[in-house]
């Protein structure tokens, strides 16, 4: 890994300030003091003359991308489970993602499957992740080496479940808080950018009880929550039996502090709120996770568009297995894709001169860059003072005969490209992949 330092990359630069524009340089420095982002400029100031500059003649040049919601150990059977044989929810479950995950009970199966997954997501855009892992404590540390070795940079969740799983993959409310409280006491401070995060994996697997555990655990070591909110109609049909009363099914989370009261934090999918949960994220600051194939595949779009409108923060997730490829510049296409559906079936009629609705391109760059980057606080934009992570994208493979500005290549790049665009990758200041120049 390249020590923290000062240095500039050189190349055509690309990110958002703001979501509603690229800001597009053809010819530009980005200057990393230490890990953090001093900008971007045409021409070096006096002050950086004398620094190391990477010079990647005409690559392009673009923060890290954010997946605000994967699961680690359903990488193994990405691509399975959409067919037509597996034509239920809980099909799905109890043939791909329990059996899966049952087997992270062996840590000399978690490691190979774990460098695999580590190994192929460092090919990609992505630099930060939130991400679940299993209720194994053994394998969750696992990962979060492994993730720390490689120099990337995450929240990882073991997952606390103590009803509604299969056998061997379930925990007594005792063991859950005990393991999750252990873990949170191993792990605190040992791998740099790669911290834990709650994970009650959703209401209808955790009892009243473990809820209550795990929100005093967040608050007494001030650990973000993830956890999936308001998937599919059929979930919140099975919140609501299980917890009679409830104005939202966020309400189930917020009344024991995971909601984003006490700690932040991020929910998954968020395709159906009613008002009153839509009212609870807004004032709670929860981060949305939209994952749109994965809620495509399920027939379901989240209203996006409401809630950027109404002042609540998203980000986007790959989810994985509910997809098939690592890729955020993927999830960036697919969010555009899904709004745009969503536009035409509530708002654009019968009008054949409608404007086109749903997510710009720069909005959902800015969903994958600086928006899901939030939660870290500062990321996934070049602006002064945030983290220093940045990916170096050669488009040669995929370029035509004409000269096309840096958005046009930007756009090519996210319907088009694939890992072997992919020159290098900085996550922090530290080069983690491919080579610098």
């Amino acid at each position: 890994m390249m020590e923290n330092r000062v240095f500039a990359l050189k190349g055509a630069v690309v990110y958002t300030e703001e979501k509603e524009r690229f800001i597009c340089h053809d010819n530009a420095y980005v200057v990393c003091e230490n890990g953090v982002s001093a900008g971007v400029y045409r021409e070096l100031p006096a002050n950086y003359k004398d620094i190391q500059v990477m010079d990647y003649g005409s690559h392009v040049i673009i923060p890290g991308l954010c997946d605000l919601h994967l699961h680690a150990p359903q990488y193994g059977f990405r691509g399975l489970g959409r067919n037509i044989e597996a034509d239920g929810w809980g099909t799905w479950f109890d043939i791909y993602a329990f059996p899966e995950e049952s087997h992270y009970r062996d840590l000399e199966y978690a490691a190979r499957a774990y460098e695999r997954f580590t190994h192929d997501l460092m090919k990609t855009t992505t630099t930060r992740a939130v991400m679940f892992a299993t209720i194994h404590r053994p394998a969750t540390e696992l990962l979060m080496s492994i993730l720390y070795k490689k120099g990337f940079a995450a929240y990882v969740g073991k997952v606390n479940m103590d009803r509604n799983s299969m056998e061997g993959l379930v925990e007594t409310t005792e063991e859950s808080l005990r393991e999750t409280e252990e873990w949170l006491r191993d792990c605190r401070g040992l791998y740099g950018p790669v911290k834990p995060v709650i994970t009650p994996r959703y209401v209808p697997t955790c009892t009243n009880q473990l809820l209550e555990g795990l929100g005093a655990l967040a608050e007494k070591y001030n650990v973000p929550v993830q956890s999936h909110l308001s998937e599919g109609l059929d979930e919140i049909k099975w919140v609501n039996e299980l917890e009679p009363g409830l104005t939202c099914y966020g309400e189930a989370y917020d009344r024991y502090g995971l909601m984003g009261s006490a700690v932040p934090a991020v929910m998954a999918h968020c395709v159906f709120p009613n008002e009153a949960e839509m009212e609870l994220m807004r004032e709670r600051k929860v981060m949305v996770a939209h994952c749109p194939e994965c809620n495509m595949f399920a027939a379901n779009i989240a209203p996006v568009r409401e809630y950027l409108d109404s002042g609540i923060a998203v980000g986007l997730g790959s989810d994985m297995a509910g997809v098939g490829r690592l890729e955020m510049f993927q999830v960036v296409k697919h969010a555009i894709l899904a709004s745009r559906v969503r536009w035409a079936q509530t708002e654009r009629g019968d009008d054949p001169d409608a404007v086109m609705g749903g997510l710009s391109w720069s909005e959902a760059f800015y969903l994958a860059t600086k928006g899901g980057g939030s939660f870290w606080g500062k990321a996934g934009s070049f602006e002064p003072g945030y983290l220093f992570d940045a990916v170096v994208l050669d488009d040669t493979s995929i370029a035509d005969l004409s000269r096309r500005s840096t958005c046009e290549r930007i756009e090519r790049l996210i319907q088009a490209g694939d890992d072997r665009n992919i020159v290098a990758k900085y996550i922090e200041g530290r080069l983690v992949y491919g080579s610098g120049k």
